[in-house]
């Protein structure tokens, strides 16, 4: 039986999660937000030192176990906003020495596509992912990527991307632009859910793009 304590906190979200033997049995966060304007990653970063003790104590609550029982304590190293980063590695450093566990540094971007395909040192957890797929092309998108990626010859390999920026960046200045806060998302998702006229968006296309 293995444990493994994720920590989360690569830009607005301070997140920790638990995982045993591949199964979530975790998942407690908490988000920064602002009325107006975007994200402040200095104070995205207050917000996580400020939650971060609680959000801990709530995921080892929801996961029913002891912090003794925890084998291994993941982080996000990046990419993503250093202030945010670091908040996090040290509350994962610091929790590692009082245990006296292994951290484990993970690729933000990476952990995205590993979620929907669960890829693991379990064979039997390998096609048990999100979405069951076993060899997908994934399309990513997060706040500053929009890719194509596909899994080839022990690397991820990325097949196209956005020329410009990706579309939670899009997204969030959009909303930034029109004061609605931050994050965007869940702002312009709520309006256009009151909208009545569709209006059509120019796009370009470059080449073979």
């Amino acid at each position: 039986m293995v444990i493994v304590l994720g920590v989360e906190s690569t830009a607005h979200t301070f997140g920790v999660g638990i995982v045993k033997n591949g199964k979530v049995i975790a998942n407690k966060r908490d988000m920064y937000t602002t009325e107006r304007g975007g994200i402040i990653p200095m104070d995205s970063a207050k917000h996580h030192r400020e939650v971060c003790a609680n959000i801990y104590l709530e995921a080892l609550k929801e996961a029913g176990i002891s912090e003794i029982k925890i084998d291994a304590i993941a982080f996000s190293q990046g990419p993503g906003l250093p202030p945010c980063l670091i908040e996090g590695m040290k509350f994962a450093k610091n929790l590692s020495k009082k245990l006296g566990k292994p951290m484990v540094p993970v690729n933000h971007c990476v952990a995205h596509l590993e979620i929907g395909m669960c890829r693991s040192a379990y064979p039997k957890l390998q096609s048990k992912g999100v979405t069951g797929a076993k060899d997908p092309v994934l399309l990513y998108c997060s706040g500053a990527n929009t890719q194509v990626i596909s899994y080839a010859a022990g690397k991820y390999r990325i097949f196209g991307e956005t020329l410009d920026m990706g579309v939670g960046n899009f997204i969030d200045n959009f909303a930034r632009y029109a004061n609605l806060g931050f994050p965007g998302g869940p702002k312009i998702e709520k309006f256009a859910k009151e909208g009545k006229k569709y209006i059509e968006l120019p796009y370009s296309v470059k080449g073979m793009d």
